[in-house]
């Protein structure tokens, strides 16, 4: 293993570099200056020192570099050094080009970066790189576009060796260039299972273009691979009703924190629509992989009945001619505000800056992931926002992984602080309620057990207080089976002593409809949902303090 400095004053490039390194199991150190780049070469600890440099030239000015390089060859005369530069005639003609291992041409292919640094220390690097995965797989796509207009790709991609639940093993990200310059990524996270993944190119003239999908090696996870098995376009005629609500899908780029973490990523965009004063509108949400702030792990199940994060993040209304007339995003502290900021064609840019993922236009400048969902359309008049999951079933599966690679879970029915049992032992419950100065929990009570036990498991401000479709879980023993339950319930709560403005005490609740319950089967597909009686006409109306049940066939 060597020791590297890496000194780069770019920070999306000082991660990437940083993140290729540490994949291929070097040590390494990362600063953004020279004077920071001699001070950590000054005070390397004597048995620590440093191996080796990767620099940029232009710190910000190429006469940073060179004088860099002199100051350092002036320290550790033999200390090997790394140049990376866009203008590398310009250095070859001066003399600090004679006191430097190797200079490579930006920008760095890392194959060509691994090689140059495998001769630091050869028989070690070149065992360290035997740990690496074969060359990243490529393969070129050709296809034509009849006409401008969107253009939608259908991905079938694998990753061999990948396991979401094990450190180093998580996931291959792809990265894809299209015609040589548009670059964006495609994180596959399903695992050694083919699955096909849907992104879009955006808005392309007539003619042909070229897709090249490739295995970023600095993105990935050192063990996994990358299948790339076939690619299919799709062109969106104006008359295709897919159209319009792709061509105003949101760029969603990586929160900084989550890059080569492998945590709370976006895995699923689905678009609902509607109509109100304004007129005709989309609104775009994303399913992320896990809440990293915001709602614990416990509460979550608790009050949405999964832990993945679900937020909307754009909504915009549409004039006569299809363009935006107004928009909203959903920003810090949930907050709706006006997108003022960048596109991609009609697509707004969007990166989210909170655990919890608010969103904020993007900056200025290229990022070092790019995701470009396919959002899928959802129906919600007849169940809650939870039900896109339960048609694309692998959302539970990478999040119940997560789960277990972050050490979130806990066994059946023991107490762990904030951590849950594993989401196949809760039976997902889905309900319509209409709450005033109230909120609602879900109870089950057994065959042949007295114990009634409750959504909320005791914490007042775990009950649901949200009107229309909503979903909760409730932990049961291993191995129970719907035939296991002999009643379901509902108990409205007051508000009063939850909520920091004074409400009214006499709430009341209606729950007028359950939609699907169910488990989670052992591949994570949704099984199929218990049979229930009919609920009165109107509903159950509760005020709080009441709970009304009903005896399961």
């Amino acid at each position: 293993m060597a020791r590297i400095l890496i000194v780069e004053d770019d920070r999306d490039q000082l991660l990437l570099r940083r993140l290729i390194l540490e994949r291929a199991g070097h040590a390494v150190a990362a600063v953004a200056s020279p004077a920071e780049a001699l001070e950590a070469v000054r005070s390397a600890p004597a048995g620590q020192a440093f191996q080796g440099v990767v620099m940029d030239l232009r710190l910000p000015a190429a006469g940073d570099g060179r004088a860099l390089i002199r100051e350092l060859k002036a320290l550790l005369p033999d200390l090997p050094i790394i140049v990376l530069s866009g203008r590398l005639q310009e250095f070859s003609a001066t003399p600090e080009s004679g006191q430097v291992l190797a200079a490579l041409a930006k920008p760095v292919r890392t194959e060509n970066l691994l090689k140059t640094l495998a001769r630091l220390a050869a028989p070690l690097c070149l065992a360290l790189l035997s740990l690496i995965p074969a060359p990243a797989q490529s393969r070129d796509f050709t296809f034509q576009a009849p006409s401008r207009g969107e253009v939608v790709a259908e991905l079938r991609l694998a990753s061999p060796g990948s396991d979401w639940a094990a450190g180093g093993r998580e996931a291959a990200m792809a990265t894809l260039t299209l015609d040589g310059s548009a670059r964006q990524q495609v994180l596959v996270f399903g695992g050694p299972a083919e699955r096909v993944y849907n992104v879009f190119l955006g808005e392309l003239a007539p003619g042909a273009h070229t897709l090249r999908v490739e295995r970023d090696a600095a993105l990935s996870a050192r063990g996994s691979g990358l299948a790339i098995a076939d690619a299919t376009f799709q062109p969106l005629a104006s008359g295709d009703p897919r159209a319009v609500a792709v061509a105003h899908a949101p760029v969603l780029l990586a929160r900084a924190d989550t890059i080569g973490g492998f945590t709370d990523v976006p895995l699923l965009a689905y678009y609902t629509r509607g109509r109100d004063a304004g007129g005709p509108w989309l609104e775009y949400t994303v399913i992320f992989s896990n809440e990293d702030g915001g709602t614990s792990t416990r509460d979550l199940m608790a009050r949405w009945g999964r832990t993945t994060d679900i937020e909307y993040i754009y909504r915009v209304w549409l004039d006569a001619r299809g363009e935006p007339a107004k928009t909203l995003i959903q920003t810090r502290d949930h907050r709706d505000v006006p997108y003022e900021g960048p596109r991609f064609g009609r697509h707004p840019v969007l990166v989210p800056v909170t655990d919890n993922n608010m969103v904020e236009p993007a900056p200025p400048g290229p990022a070092p992931i790019r995701y470009q969902l396919v959002p899928v359309p959802a129906d919600l008049e007849a169940g809650s926002r939870e039900s896109v999951m339960d048609l694309h079933p692998v959302t539970y599966l990478v999040a119940s992984k997560e789960l277990r690679r972050e050490a979130k879970l806990r066994p059946p029915a023991a107490f762990e602080g904030e951590k849950i049992a594993h989401p196949r032992h809760y039976l997902m419950v889905e309900m319509k309620v209409q709450s005033e100065n109230a909120a609602v929990q879900i109870l089950l009570r057994r065959r042949n057990s007295t114990l009634w036990q409750g959504s909320a498991l005791g914490i007042g401000k775990d009950f649901i207080e949200r009107s229309g479709w909503a979903r909760t879980a409730i932990e049961l023993p291993p191995g129970t089976k719907p035939s296991d339950i002999a009643e379901i319930g509902a108990q409205c709560l007051s508000r009063r002593d939850l909520e920091r403005q004074p409400v009214p005490k006499n709430g009341r609740c209606r729950l007028e409809a359950f939609g699907k319950i169910f488990f989670l089967g052992e591949d994570y597909v949704p099984r199929p949902p218990l049979a229930l009686p009919r609920l009165p006409s109107g509903g159950w109306p509760l005020k709080v303090g009441e709970m009304s049940s009903m005896t399961l066939p």
